[in-house]
C-alpha cells in the first residue's frame, strides 16, 4: 500500500505513519499543546529485590536476561563517554549472540565508535535506531541499511518522549563510572569519570528495567548519586565502561583557521555592540572550535568592562571552567561535560552544577532553562534565505549528524549561527535547506566571514546596528556572494524512501530524511 503525506507548517511532506505508528506533522512554534498524564512505568516491590541491598549480577549478558531481553523490546544508552563509550556496543553483541531480533536501539546519541552496530543492523539483531546518528552509523542509514526508520530528537525531546510515552523503554543499560552494589551511580569518581549522567535521568525513571555497569564499584553508599539506586534493577561490573579521554572530540578545541576567528570576533563584537553582554547576562557556546573562540573573545570584553555573566550553560570544557575560576562567570549550569578539565570542576566546585534535559529543555514541562539565556551560539551545516537552519545532513543529503540540544537552545532570547560562507566550495547559505531541523523565526543572527546577516523580525536588533561599522548585510546578499564564488550548487538526488524522521521538541514531526541515490 501506498505510503501517506501531509504537509506540515512548514511546508514538508510527512508520512501519516513512521515504523507503525502515527505521527504528527509540526505545527508551527508553539502551536501544539500536549494534553493528557505522564507515562508511569510498571510497580515495583521490595518484596523482588534482596533484602541486603545488593543487586550485583555476574555479567552483562545474564542482567539481559534477568531483565526479560526478547524480540522487539527497545533498549536505552547514553552518551557521556562520547566516542570513548565501551558498553552499548557489549549489549547488542550479546543480544546477538542470545539470537534476539528486532531490537530498538534508544541512545541518547551514537559516535563512530559504535560502527561495529552496523553488523547487527545486517543481521536482524536491531530494527532501527532512535537517536542521533553520527558519522558511519549516518551513513549506512542514509544508503537504506536499516529495516525501519531512524528517529532523531533533540537532548529535550528524547526525554520528552520518554515522559510522554511516545518511547516506551523496555530496558534501559546505564554505563556509570561508579556505583555501589544498591545501584546508587554518578559520572564524578573512578577512572572513567565522565562527569554528569543527566541523559541517562529519563531512562532510569521511566524504564521497566534498569541495569547499571560500572567499573568503580563501591560500599554504599555511592554519593553523591546521579543516578538513584531504587531505580535500577541490576548491577554488573566489568573492566571498562569507557575512555574518558575520548569524551574529548576533536571540536572541542579552539580554532586556528583565520576566517574562523574572524567569525568568532565579529560575533563577540556584534554582541557587544547590540548590548548582550553586560553585567549579569547569561550565555550558552557549543563545543566546537569557533564557538570556543567566541567565548575567549566574550572573556575579553568582560575583562575590560569589569563585568561578570551570572550564568553559562555547558557543554562544560576548560575554557568555561577557567572563566568560572576567574570569576568572570558566576556559575557553570552543565548538560554535558566535553573535557576531563570539566569533570573535575563538577567534582570540586559547588558552583559547577549538574543538570539534564528535563530541567534545561523539556518542552512538556513547567518551563526549562532555554528561555533564561540571553544568547546562545550555534552551528549548523546549511541555513537558507527563510533562515531555517539544519544541523542533520549536509547538502549531498548524507545523514551525518545529531540534533543535541541544538534545536532546545533556539528558545533563547538570541540566537546566533557563526558559520563559514562556504565549505569545500559548497554554498552554506540555500534557496531551501536539505533538511530543516530549526524554523527560521527562531533563529535571528547569521554570521559570516563576508558579513553579518539579521533576520528581519529583530527589528530591535536592525535598529541597534544601523550606523554600526561592522559588516551588516542581507541573507539573500550572502548567498549571492558565495554562488558567485562557489557557483550554485547542483540539487541532491534522493529517492522516494524515508529513512529518518526529525522530530520537533513537542515531539511532532518536523522534516524526514530521504534515501541517498548514489
Amino acid at each position: 500500500m501506498a505510503t501517506k503525506y501531509l504537509k506540515n507548517a512548514v511546508g514538508r511532506m510527512i508520512p501519516e505513519e513512521i515504523n507503525g505508528k502515527p505521527v504528527i506533522p509540526f505545527q508551527g512554534v508553539d502551536k501544539y499543546i500536549t494534553e493528557g498524564r505522564r507515562y508511569a512505568p510498571p510497580l515495583a516491590s521490595c518484596a523482588k529485590y534482596p533484602s541486603d541491598g545488593d543487586k550485583r549480577v555476574q555479567d552483562l549478558k545474564t542482567a539481559l536476561k534477568k531483565a526479560g531481553i526478547k524480540d522487539g523490546m527497545t533498549i536505552s544508552t547514553h552518551h557521556h563517554f562520547r566516542n570513548g563509550d565501551l558498553v552499548a556496543n557489549q549489549i547488542f553483541k550479546a543480544a546477538s549472540e542470545m539470537g534476539l531480533k528486532d531490537l530498538v536501539w534508544f541512545p541518547s546519541a551514537s559516535f563512530p565508535c559504535h560502527e561495529p552496530i552496523i553488523e547487527y543492523l545486517k543481521d536482524g539483531t536491531i530494527h532501527h535506531i532512535e537517536g542521533s546518528m553520527n558519522g558511519p552509523l549516518g551513513r549506512f542509514a542514509s544508503l537504506g541499511g536499516m529495516n525501519g526508520t531512524g528517529v532523531l530528537r533533540s537532548h529535550g525531546g528524547r526525554y520528552q518522549a520518554v515522559q510522554d510515552g511516545e518511547v516506551v523503554i523496555d530496558i534501559a543499560v546505564i554505563a556509570a563510572p561508579t556505583a555501589d552494589p544498591f545501584g546508587n551511580a554518578n559520572g564524578l569518581t573512578g577512572e572513567s569519570a565522565c562527569g554528569l549522567l543527566g541523559f541517562a535521568l529519563a531512562d532510569s525513571q521511566y524504564a521497566h528495567k534498569v541495569i547499571v555497569v560500572t567499573d568503580n564499584l563501591v560500599s554504599f553508599p555511592c554519593v553523591p548519586w546521579q543516578i538513584q539506586g531504587n531505580y535500577v534493577d541490576y548491577v554488573v561490573e566489568v573492566d571498562h565502561v569507557g575512555i574518558p579521554e575520548k569524551i574529548v572530540s576533536g571540536t572541542t578545541r579552539i580554532t586556528r583557521s583565520p576566517d574562523r576567528l574572524y567569525i568568532a570576533e565579529l560575533t563577540a563584537r556584534f554582541c557587544d555592540e547590540v548590548g548582550i553582554i553586560r553585567d549579569g547576562f547569561s550565555f550558552q557556546a557549543g563545543a566546537g572550535g569557533t564557538s570556543l573562540a567566541i567565548g575567549n573573545y566574550f572573556g575579553e570584553i568582560m575583562r575590560q568592562k569589569g563585568i561578570k555573566a551570572r550564568f553559562a550553560r555547558g557543554g562544560s570544557n576548560q575554557y568555561l571552567v577557567d572563566m568560572l575560576e576567574e570569576g568572570l562567570v558566576e556559575y557553570i549550569l552543565d548538560g554535558q561535560t566535553f573535557d576531563l578539565a570539566g569533570v573535575r570542576s563538577m567534582r570540586e566546585n559547588p558552583n559547577h552544577v549538574n543538570t539534564s534535559p528535563f530541567t534545561s529543555y523539556n518542552y512538556h514541562g513547567k518551563g526549562n532553562f532555554a528561555g533564561l539565556v540571553d544568547v546562545v551560539i550555534l552551528g549548523a551545516t546549511e541555513v537558507d534565505v527563510n533562515f531555517n537552519a539544519n544541523v542533520v545532513t549536509h547538502s549531498d543529503g548524507y545523514l551525518l549528524h545529531g540534533i543535541g540540544g541544538w534545536q532546545n537552545c533556539l528558545f533563547s532570547k538570541t540566537v546566533i549561527l557563526p558559520i563559514p560562507l562556504f565549505r569545500d566550495r559548497i554554498p552554506i547559505i540555500r534557496d531551501e535547506v536539505t533538511t530543516i531541523c530549526g524554523p527560521g523565526e527562531l533563529i535571528d543572527v547569521i554570521v559570516t566571514e563576508r558579513g553579518i546577516a539579521i533576520n528581519p523580525r529583530r527589528k530591535d536588533l536592525i535598529e541597534k546596528t544601523r550606523h554600526s561599522k561592522l559588516p551588516i548585510t542581507t541573507i539573500e546578499a550572502l548567498k549571492e556572494e558565495a554562488e558567485s564564488i562557489c557557483g550554485v550548487p547542483e540539487p541532491v538526488e534522493v529517492g522516494e524512501r524515508v529513512i529518518a524522521a526529525i522530530k520537533w521538541v513537542d515531539g511532532t514531526v518536523i522534516d524526514v530524511v530521504r534515501q541517498v541515490i548514489e
